[in-house]
């Protein structure tokens, strides 16, 4: 086990089962991927094979489970977002799909989803809010206002810790 409860799959018998170009493909996917307006057009080139190629492996890697998850990372401070906050509410059972929604319409939330159990034994709707045009505190205040709760916590980013992926195929 790997610590989230989930069995790593055995990646040397992954890593015999790969064709060539599944390696290849695999190895440039599995850190950054470049910004760029078409990203799979660039890693076709970099590994030699045509757009199509690429993401037709990428589906079968995905649906053989050699490729578990498949996500992007937004790197806030490099994005111009500086300030940051995880807010967690108080929502009653009953009413978390509502607020659910009500939160996640908003521009400056990233980030909503339920959390079970609660934190704390409280705090069951996550909120990830960044101050994009408004301070923080304006913006969980009104969302607060919105929502109908009075029970929240905030706690603001303070530094961005180093994301990394994971490596497999790179020396």
């Amino acid at each position: 086990m790997n610590g989230t409860g989930v069995q790593p799959p055995d990646m040397e018998k992954h890593a015999c089962m790969l064709t060539d170009n599944e390696r290849r493909v695999a190895a440039a996917i599995e850190g950054d991927i470049d910004i760029d307006s078409d990203p799979f057009a660039a890693i076709a080139k970099r590994t030699g094979l045509d757009e199509a190629t690429v993401l037709d492996i990428i589906r079968r890697l995905r649906e053989r489970g050699v490729i578990r998850r498949f996500g992007a990372v937004l790197r806030h401070q490099r994005a111009g977002i500086t300030s940051n906050a995880l807010v967690v509410w108080a929502v009653p059972a009953e009413d978390m799909e509502r607020a659910g929604t009500l939160a996640a319409r908003h521009r400056e939330v990233s980030h909503c989803y339920e959390r079970t159990p609660p934190f704390q034994g409280t705090y069951g709707l996550f909120t990830m809010l960044h101050g994009l045009e408004r301070p923080l505190a304006d913006i969980v205040r009104d969302l607060a206002a919105e929502l109908g709760v009075n029970d929240y916590l905030v706690l603001e980013s303070v530094e961005e810790f180093k994301k990394v992926s994971m490596e497999y195929f790179r020396p």
